[in-house]
């Protein structure tokens, strides 16, 4: 079962708002979804993107992908940014190699 994170449109007519939900990448656009992370409102000025940051980090972790406007919205959002720094912070450190302590 390939999982993506996708919108999921809500709202009016003329008045759109989405949310940003983990479902099959099988299911209909409006159909069945598996959790919500957040909402987007294109015409909300500044407070239009809402997130429950730690759900979307799990789900990046188990390996749902996001298509592409919910990538450039975790990419606005700073998301994939600390995702990259945290993941690079790691390889650093792992690669590191440790001084003996008599020599400085």
């Amino acid at each position: 079962m390939a999982v993506k994170i996708r919108l999921r449109r809500e709202g009016r007519k003329k008045t759109p708002m989405y949310r940003i939900v983990v479902a099959d990448s099988r299911s209909p656009r409006d159909g069945r979804f598996i959790e919500i992370l957040g909402q987007y409102q294109p015409r909300g000025g500044e407070n239009a993107l809402n997130l429950q940051i730690d759900r979307v980090n799990h789900w990046l972790n188990v390996g749902a992908l996001p298509t592409d406007t919910v990538r450039s919205l975790l990419r606005r959002a700073g998301i994939l940014k600390a995702r990259h720094e945290a993941r690079l912070a790691a390889k650093l450190q792992s690669t590191a190699v440790a001084l003996p302590s008599g020599e400085a």
